[in-house]
């Protein structure tokens, strides 16, 4: 087809309508979430002349393509079809579209908004962290997508309970229960939310949870036990009264053994186990007994303070040269 001066014309009248047809009435929106979109326009065959129009822009004036654009062709499956095909469609190709058509009687205009869908990305989130107990910690979770994405935070826990919603967490004073695997999920229902993942962990004092003292006849094998939390793992160490045991000591991460072969009388009595890093120390009384020697089966367990309190033992008898050791650390504890 031919387009004269006039017909060139008529697009621009056709385009000026269109505006004005878009300011008076609401178009139809389409949303395009994938590799293509299609804005149908079907004429009927009255129809002298038809265009597509974008903002200020021709893109066909009948089959005549004015854009520059590749991505951009007619779909014409028979004489009453003209719609347009977008391929790889991007952000920029949202707004109105119109396909404008000419008839004898007057012309007619029928407006497309497109509006473009983007899959929510997290595109920054915090690195795994290392804290001490106490500190305050912010996690970052930067999303992207169209519309904006909704981001919410978890933690792996058992419960796995949601947390705050937003790009940053904030938490107080963390505790120990709080460290693990915290999940930022980014969705906007477009299509699968994007989710990332943060590990925290979180430094303590060592606590002796658990210690079992042993009766043991004389010249029978006794094992005392002593078990303690703490991160990073404790270092462990036996005393008997006032010594360093040189009895032999058996260390499986956070769990020790004193054993004690061939047991005599001399061997009967209490002992402590201490527990060590570097943010403090804890120590409980373990008892190496038989039925014929009575012994008070309490713990005495001595709290070391941390971060800026003097770490110290309350019963300096029982650790001996340990003593030493510890009345240096005074001061501020190190961090991370």
């Amino acid at each position: 087809m031919d387009w004269s001066a006039v017909d060139y014309l008529w697009i621009i009248v056709m385009f000026l309508s269109a505006v004005w047809t878009l300011i008076l009435t609401a178009p139809i929106h389409c949303r395009a979430s994938i590799a293509e979109t299609l804005m149908q326009c079907y004429v009927d065959d009255k129809v002298s002349k038809v265009a597509w129009l974008n903002r200020s822009n021709i893109i066909f004036a009948g089959e005549d393509k004015w854009s520059l654009d590749p991505r951009v062709e007619l779909v014409t499956q028979g004489q009453l079809e003209y719609s347009l095909r977008i391929q790889k469609v991007d952000v920029f190709d949202e707004g109105p579209y119109t396909c404008s058509i000419q008839t004898k009687q007057q012309p007619k205009t029928s407006q497309v908004y497109l509006i473009v869908q983007v899959p929510p990305v997290i595109y920054k989130v915090s690195d795994d962290i290392t804290v001490n107990e106490g500190s305050n910690v912010t996690l970052t979770c930067l999303a992207s997508g169209r519309p904006d994405p909704s981001i919410t935070w978890r933690l792996l826990n058992p419960s796995a309970e949601a947390l705050d919603v937003g790009e940053y967490l904030e938490i107080s004073g963390i505790v120990r229960s709080q460290a693990g695997r915290y999940e930022c999920k980014a969705s906007n229902d477009v299509s699968t939310p994007d989710v990332k993942y943060v590990n925290v962990v979180v430094n303590y004092p060592p606590y002796i949870k658990e210690v079992r003292s042993s009766e043991t006849p004389v010249g029978q094998t006794g094992v005392l036990h002593c078990e303690a939390s703490a991160v990073p793992q404790p270092e462990f160490e036996w005393y008997r009264d006032e010594r360093r045991s040189s009895i032999s000591i058996q260390i499986s991460g956070s769990r020790t053994l004193l054993v004690v072969a061939n047991v005599t009388e001399d061997d009967y009595g209490n002992y402590t186990c201490v527990a060590t890093n570097r943010l403090g120390i804890h120590n409980a009384s373990v008892f190496l007994y038989s039925e014929n020697h009575t012994h008070t089966h309490t713990h005495t367990h001595t709290h070391t303070l941390t971060c800026s309190h003097t770490i110290s033992l309350k019963k300096s008898k029982v650790i001996g040269s340990k003593t030493d050791h510890v009345e240096q650390q005074r001061g501020t504890s190190s961090g991370v």
